[in-house]
C-alpha cells in the first residue's frame, strides 16, 4: 500500500484568497486592509484602553470621559460630505482618494500624538495655563483622532470598492471587516500588555507609538493603490458638482434612503447592549469578571463567522437584503436568548446570546455595507458619498445608541425601585432586560423598513405568463 502523499499548501487555501482579482491582487488587497487595522487600533483606544486609564489610573469623572468618547461621533455625520469630495477631488496625478487616505492618517495620527498629553493635563497634572486647558487639549485630541478616522476608514472603503469586482465585492467587504477586528484585537492585547506597569511617560510611548503605527501602516496600505494619470490645470479648474446636487441625486433613489433607515435602526438594535452585557452577567448572573470577560471572545467569533458565511453566501448569489433579513432574525433571538437568561438563571444560555449578538450583527453589517457599495448614484453622485452616507449612518447611531442604552437602563431601574411600577418589577435586572426588550422591538422595526427591499430585488420586472401558484413572497411586505 503506497503511503498518501501530503497535501501540497497554495495560496488558494488561505481564507478570503478568492477575493482578489485581476485588477485588485491579494497582495495589493492585504497591503489596502492595513488601513482597517489602523482603524481598528484607534478605536481599541479610544473605547478601550484610554477609557479604562482615564478612569482609573488618571482619577477622571467619569462623566467627562464619556462626553470625550462621544466626541468622534459628532465626525461622523461628515462622512458623507468627505466621500463627495473624494468623488470629485482632481489632484495633478489624478488621484482622488489616496489624498484623503492620507490626510486622514495625518489627522489621525496628530490626535494619538497629542493624546497622552492631554490626558495627563486632564487628570489634573498642571502647573501653567487655565484650569479648563486639559479638557480642551483632551477634546481636540479626540475630535482630530476621530476626524482622521471617520476620513481614512470612508476614502478607503471608496478606493477598495473602486477597484473590486462586482463579483469579488462581498468577499473584499469581509476582508476588511476582519482587518478591523484584528486591528482592535491586537491592540488591545499588545497595549494592555505594555500598559501593565502603569506610568504617565509609559503612557506617552505607548500612545504615540501607536500614532507613529498609523502613519507606516497607511502608508504601505495607500502605495501604488492608484494610478498616475496627469491631468491638465484646465481639466483641474472646471465645474465641479455641489454636495447639495450630488446629495438630491442620491436621494432620488428611493432605496438609498430607505438603506440609510435600515442601517440606523439595526445599528441601533444592535449596539445598545454594548456597555451592558458584561455589567448583566456580573450582576444578575453572578459571573466572575473573567467569565464575563469571555463574552467579548464569544461576540468576536460569532462575528467573525458572520464575516466568513457572509462572503460565502453573497458569492453564490444571495441578495444582501435577504443576508441582512437573516441576521436580524438571529439577533432577534440571540437577544432572546440574553433575556430568558436571568429566569433560567442560565450563563450558557446568556454565552448562546453573546455569540449570536455578534453572528446577527456581522451579517448584518456585511450585507448593508456590500448594498451600498453595489448601489452608487445615477447622476453626479459617486461611490465615496454612499459609502459616507452609509459610514455618517452607521457611526453616529452606533455612538448614540451605546449612550441611549446606559441612560434608558438607569432610568428604567431606578424608576422601579422607586416601588411605583410594583413589586413585581423591583428588580435588578429589570433596566437590562428593557433595554434588550427595546432592540428586539427595533429589529422587528429593521425588518419592517428592509422588506420592500427585498421584495424589489427578487420580484421580477415584468409580469410572467403562465399560472402558478401563490406563496408567501407574493403577499405584501
Amino acid at each position: 500500500m503506497k503511503p498518501r502523499k501530503a497535501p501540497r499548501f497554495s495560496p488558494g487555501m488561505l481564507p478570503f484568497a478568492d477575493a482578489a482579482s485581476e485588477g485588485l491582487p491579494m497582495g495589493q488587497l492585504l497591503r489596502l486592509s492595513l488601513f482597517q487595522v489602523s482603524v481598528g487600533m484607534a478605536t481599541a483606544l479610544l473605547v478601550g484602553t484610554l477609557n479604562r486609564v482615564m478612569i482609573v489610573e488618571l482619577s477622571v469623572p467619569t462623566i467627562v470621559v464619556a462626553i470625550m468618547i462621544a466626541l468622534p461621533v459628532l465626525v461622523a455625520p461628515f462622512r458623507a460630505l468627505l466621500g463627495f469630495k473624494s468623488d470629485t477631488y482632481r489632484s495633478s496625478l489624478g488621484w482622488k482618494r489616496v489624498p484623503y487616505l492620507w490626510f486622514g492618517s495625518l489627522w489621525q495620527m496628530g490626535g494619538l500624538a497629542i493624546m497622552p498629553f492631554a490626558l495627563i493635563v486632564l487628570s489634573g497634572d498642571q502647573v501653567l495655563g487655565p484650569t479648563w486647558a486639559g479638557e480642551a487639549l483632551a477634546a481636540l485630541a479626540f475630535l482630530m483622532t476621530g476626524l482622521g478616522m471617520h476620513m481614512t476608514q470612508t476614502a478607503g472603503l471608496a478606493l477598495a470598492s473602486d477597484r473590486a469586482t462586482d463579483e469579488t465585492r462581498p468577499r473584499v467587504v469581509a476582508l476588511l471587516y476582519v482587518a478591523f477586528l484584528v486591528g482592535m484585537g491586537l491592540t488591545a492585547v499588545i497595549v494592555g500588555w505594555l500598559l501593565r506597569d502603569f506610568s504617565d511617560i509609559r503612557l506617552v510611548r505607548v500612545v504615540q507609538g501607536c500614532a507613529a503605527a498609523t502613519v507606516a501602516l497607511n502608508l504601505v496600505a495607500l502605495w501604488k493603490q492608484e494610478k498616475i494619470s496627469v491631468i491638465s490645470d484646465a481639466e483641474r479648474a472646471a465645474a465641479r458638482p455641489t454636495f447639495a446636487a450630488a446629495w438630491a441625486d442620491l436621494m432620488a433613489s428611493g432605496s438609498v434612503a430607505r438603506l440609510l433607515v435600515v442601517v440606523v435602526l439595526g445599528t441601533f438594535a444592535f449596539n445598545m447592549q454594548d456597555v451592558l452585557l458584561e455589567p448583566y452577567g456580573g450582576e444578575i448572573l453572578g459571573m466572575s469578571v473573567s467569565a464575563t470577560t469571555l463574552l467579548t471572545a464569544m461576540w468576536a467569533t460569532g462575528a467573525l463567522l458572520g464575516f466568513t458565511a457572509s462572503a460565502r453566501w453573497l458569492v453564490r448569489g444571495m441578495d444582501p437584503y435577504r443576508m441582512a433579513g437573516r441576521g436580524i432574525l438571529i439577533g432577534i433571538a440571540a437577544f432572546s436568548a440574553v433575556v430568558l437568561s436571568a429566569p433560567t438563571d442560565s450563563p450558557t444560555l446568556f454565552y448562546a446570546g453573546a455569540f449570536g449578538i455578534g453572528l446577527g450583527g456581522g451579517l448584518f453589517s456585511v450585507a448593508t455595507l456590500t448594498a451600498a457599495m453595489a448601489m452608487p448614484g445615477s447622476g453626479v453622485a459617486g461611490r465615496g458619498l454612499v459609502l459616507g452616507a452609509w459610514g455618517a449612518a452607521q457611526a453616529t447611531a452606533a455612538g448614540l445608541s451605546i449612550a441611549l442604552g446606559g441612560g434608558l437602563r438607569d432610568l428604567v431601574g431606578s424608576f422601579a425601585h422607586s416601588g411605583k411600577a410594583g413589586d413585581v418589577f423591583d428588580t435588578p435586572a429589570i433596566g437590562y432586560t428593557f433595554v434588550y426588550q427595546v432592540e428586539i422591538a427595533l429589529l422587528f422595526a429593521t425588518l419592517i423598513v428592509l422588506g420592500p427591499l427585498v421584495r424589489t430585488v427578487i420580484l421580477p420586472s415584468e409580469p410572467q405568463g403562465g399560472t402558478r401558484k401563490v406563496g408567501i413572497a407574493d403577499f405584501p411586505t
